[in-house]
């Protein structure tokens, strides 16, 4: 098998091939500085293994590659390396925890172990010196120890214990190196420690306390057992190692038996004044990492031999010692304590809590930066318009530019006074602006990043987009009290320069996107910005002054939905389109001139709606009609090939940021995506595989294939059946029905009866929906022929239905959500509404933010529909009724307290499954 062929060194011997995903992760910057960072290769080889979000990453510093385990769904919090180097485990927090082992010598997964900690995820997880035993510990408030022999298949630990809360959260465990079937745990409070075997996991909590010594303690950090006896040390806050003395019953076997062993703590001993913040044992000799970045050496009495330091080097999160080569003597013993011999250790890889790794030679007293990356969240990525240039800002005020093609560090710059939330080049690529925290606005020199002009800071909350405009005259910036502002660049004193132009509070919730464009006409630079409050405004740019920011348009584009993002469509027709995307996983085409909503789409729905999108350049010369979009979910980033028409088959998607996408951009070339991970601190790049998108895209089938299949029961099913009997009901309607004439049989209907259908199949849209879909079939070859349309086929309709519909179908749960705002508790405890409030608020509030609400005439005529009655009487027309005799009608049929499993089942007639009414 490839695992048992491997060898290490060659996991980059693998032949490069092309991936067969759209996307595949090409390239990941910065790395979780909580997490250990390991050494995996001998000599003066820099391999490193470090945690990227979701990603164990292998990388080769010296020559410059890296290679990528995937396999989590959720982020990565626990890591732990086989004493050999080879086998490396990993836990994730969150729904459905994996812990995978992974042979780091091949890259392949060799083992996978589902549901181990199915509520909270993996918290701490240690591997044994023989490589065969897991000890993993839950996430939960109550923490669950597992024992695990990850080389059999199983899903069942071999045994395992539950902690008490009060013992504090377990967030390190190390297995004994001289017996695996003893290993230790700590929180800041308690050490634990436990034996297993046959009859099960047992632990002895040794109790510690500022009492037991007459001395501070201080928080316990990491644990270890002593190397030549039977005792064990914790480090603390406080500098000092806590002397643990484990008495163990004698046994014949090898395997000890599961009897409880007392632990006590026979002493504490002041190491140094500075906290110890990474406590392990390395061969003979223990040692201790810092908050000051000192590596100190210890014998096995605890008497010191020496330390390595540097200036440079901030609190200490790890270290790992280069493997010793065949037949080396141990690299330091206790006779070194009273030996004249110089001390010599072996080279190590030191990681810092603030992101920072180096290697150390030991003979030399050489520290090698080796990484710097960023410590606080990185919330702005932007692309350099013609070169192969990256720029990445974080919250630590840490600004980086990488050449992407290379994947190579360039220049950076450290702004200490505040974090950076946003940037972006200019079209020209010489200018580099970014938005920060503190409200102030840079614009940097884009090679060398010096300052090229005085900062502004005219906003006073975090500046979270900015944009050039096409010709590099306009910048505009949007903040978090949703202000925009807008920078001009002038002529003074014969050289070009920076002054702020206007600003105004434009929006009433939080900006998502501000865009600048073209006018066709003039080719000036035109203005918009879009809100959560649903407003498009377009500004007036050529009639704006100083200080009087002049708008031109204010267009409401969502009448329900929010709008999450703005790009400006293509030119694939002859009418120019905004994009939009909302948080029904809804796409819309609205006219750049008239702000009409022209289509509306089905977009990528991958478990959160889009948060932002990207038009990819062109990169197919032969037809520069073929485009395509990028964009990012919460967690997934993906791709859609335009025109967007609803088909799923054309868009794709990908995890690359569990705890949230922060930005998103692309290369000038369109070969490359990048995306931002906020907290995980990690930018990663995806290489783009447009040919695998347009081969899944044609698997996915022609025409109306694959739309059928987003119709319960597909083609075949009744669902679809049920859809042509009524469309084909409406034709006889819309020619009378008790009409004695030859009947013309069509495929197409009126317009007008499209809301009758759609209502017919379970659809009720609002009258503002009706009055869009409507026009979007009337006007779709308007600008293409000037006359209108007046029919619809079935395969159009069908295509409206499912871009109009709600993308999952109605839910009982947005009723149960108005019933706990609008409703009251009754004496069972259930959320309910009075009958005569909840006709009230029909009729005179309706919809608040569609500002529909319903006649008096209205609600009898849907009651009177809906509870199957005809308040005329038995034999009277279905059109005539009574309101009165509606209202009469409501009491007889409709409970005075009214559940909202009620309003739906019984009076919508909606069906509920027993899961949705608990």
């Amino acid at each position: 098998s490839l695992v048992w062929a491997a060898r290490p060194g060659m996991l980059f011997q693998k032949d490069r091939q092309t991936s067969i995903h759209p996307l595949s992760l090409s390239w990941v910057f910065g790395f979780n500085s909580g997490l250990a960072v390991h050494s995996l290769m001998d000599g003066e080889d820099r391999v490193l293994l470090y945690i990227s979000s979701h990603t164990v990453v292998i990388h080769d510093i010296l020559r410059n590659r890296q290679y990528h385990l995937q396999g989590h769904m959720n982020a990565i919090s626990c890591l732990c390396v086989s004493e050999d180097r080879r086998w490396v485990a990993t836990g994730d927090r969150g729904p459905d925890a994996l812990i995978i082992v992974w042979d780091s010598y091949s890259g392949i997964p060799v083992c996978t172990i589902f549901e181990s900690h199915p509520e909270d995820g993996v918290g701490a997880i240690a591997i044994s010196k023989d490589a065969k035993y897991l000890a993993t510990i839950s996430a939960g408030t109550v923490q669950r120890v597992c024992v695990w022999k990850w080389t059999l298949p199983t899903e069942k630990p071999l045994c395992s214990t539950d902690l008490r809360p009060e013992f504090g959260y377990q967030d390190y465990v190390i297995f004994n190196p001289q017996n695996p079937y003893e290993f230790v745990s700590n929180s800041k409070t308690q050490a634990i420690f436990y034996t297993w075997g046959d009859a099960g996991l047992q632990y002895s909590t040794p109790l510690l306390s500022r009492q037991t010594f007459k001395s501070v303690v201080g928080c316990f950090s990491q644990s270890v057992f002593h190397f030549n006896n039977s005792q064990a040390l914790t480090g603390t806050s406080a500098g000092k190692l806590v002397v643990w003395d484990v008495v163990r019953p004698r046994s014949p076997s090898e395997e000890p038996r599961v009897e409880l062993h007392s632990v006590k703590a026979i002493k504490v001993v002041p190491m140094q004044t500075e906290s110890i913040t990474v406590l392990m044992v390395f061969e003979s000799c223990i040692v201790t990492g810092d908050v000051k970045g000192q590596v100190k050496f210890y014998n096995g009495e605890l008497k010191f031999l020496t330390c390595y330091s540097h200036s440079k080097v901030g609190p200490i999160r790890s270290i790992s010692f280069s493997k010793a080569p065949p037949g080396a003597s141990p690299a330091c013993s206790t006779s070194f304590a009273d030996s004249s011999q110089p001390f010599a250790a072996r080279n190590f890889i030191l990681s810092t809590s603030d992101a920072t790794v180096f290697h150390v030679a030991t003979d030399k007293i050489n520290f090698e930066k080796l990484m710097e990356e960023a410590k606080k969240a990185v919330n702005a990525i932007t692309c350099h318009p013609w070169q192969t240039l990256l720029a990445v800002g974080s919250h630590c005020g840490l600004l980086k530019v990488w050449d992407y093609q290379q994947n190579k560090y360039l220049v950076s710059r450290i702004f200490v006074e505040a974090g950076i939330q946003c940037l972006s080049y200019d079209p020209e690529g010489y200018l580099l602006a970014a938005g920060f925290t503190d409200g102030s606005v840079y614009i940097l020199d884009a090679i060398s990043l010096l300052s090229s002009c005085e900062k502004f800071k005219l906003s006073r909350g975090p500046v979270t987009h900015i944009s050039f405009s096409h010709d590099s005259e306009y910048l505009a910036t949007a903040d978090e009290n949703y202000f925009v502002a807008v920078y001009k660049r002038v002529l003074r004193k014969g050289s070009r320069c920076w002054e702020h132009l206007a600003g105004l509070h434009s929006h009433y919730k939080p900006i998502r996107s501000i865009l600048f464009g073209v006018h066709s006409d003039s080719k000036k630079p035109r203005l918009l910005s879009l809100g959560e409050d649903r407003q498009l405004v377009e500004y007036d740019l050529n009639r704006s002054s100083k200080d009087h920011l002049v708008v031109l348009h204010r267009n409401q584009v969502e009448q329900f939905a929010v709008p999450l993002c703005l790009a400006w469509y293509p030119q694939l027709s002859t009418e120019s389109f905004i994009l939009t995307a909302n948080n029904c996983y809804k796409m819309k085409l609205y006219n750049t001139t008239t702000k009409i909503c022209r289509k509306t789409l089905l977009g990528p729905t991958y478990g959160s709606p889009l948060e932002k999108i990207q038009i990819l350049p062109t990169t197919n010369a032969v037809d520069p009609q073929i485009r395509y979009l990028a964009y990012v979910t919460k967690d997934k980033v993906g791709l859609q090939i335009l025109p967007i028409d609803g088909n799923p088959h054309k868009s794709s998607a990908f995890i690359c940021h569990l705890d949230g996408v922060s930005d998103l951009a692309s290369s000038y070339d369109g070969h490359y995506i990048f995306t931002a991970g906020g907290s995980d601190c990690t930018v990663m790049k995806w290489e783009v595989n447009l040919n695998a998108l347009d081969a899944a895209a044609s698997l996915g089938g022609e025409d109306l294939i694959p739309f059928y299949n987003l119709l319960d029961g597909g083609r075949e099913g009744e669902f679809f059946r049920e859809l042509e009997d009524y469309f084909y009901y409406v034709q006889l309607r819309s020619h009378g029905i008790d009409t004695l004439e030859t009947r013309q049989v069509s495929t197409c209907i009126p317009l007008e009866e499209i809301p009758a259908v759609m209502r017919a199949m379970g659809f009720y849209p609002s009258e503002k929906k009706i009055e869009d879909m409507i026009n979007e079939v009337k006007f779709s070859k308007y600008a293409d022929t000037g006359e209108q349309v007046t029919q619809i086929n079935f395969g159009d309709f069908l295509k409206l239905y499912i871009n109009h519909r709600p993308a999952f179908g109605l839910s009982i749960k947005k009723i149960q959500q108005a019933f706990q705002v609008l409703g009251y508790d009754n004496e069972n405890g259930d959320k309910v509404i009075d009958r005569g409030d909840l006709l009230l608020l029909l009729q005179c509030r309706g919809c608040y933010v569609a500002g529909e609400h319903m006649t008096e005439d209205e609600l009898a005529r849907c009651l009177t529909t809906l509870m199957g009655k005809h308040p005329g009487g038995e034999g009277s027309e279905p059109d005539t009724y009574d309101p009165s005799g509606a209202a009469a009608l409501s009491e007889e049929e409709i409970p005075e307290e009214i559940t909202a499993e009620i309003f739906a089942a019984d009076i919508l007639g909606l069906p509920i499954a027993e899961t949705e009414k608990k």
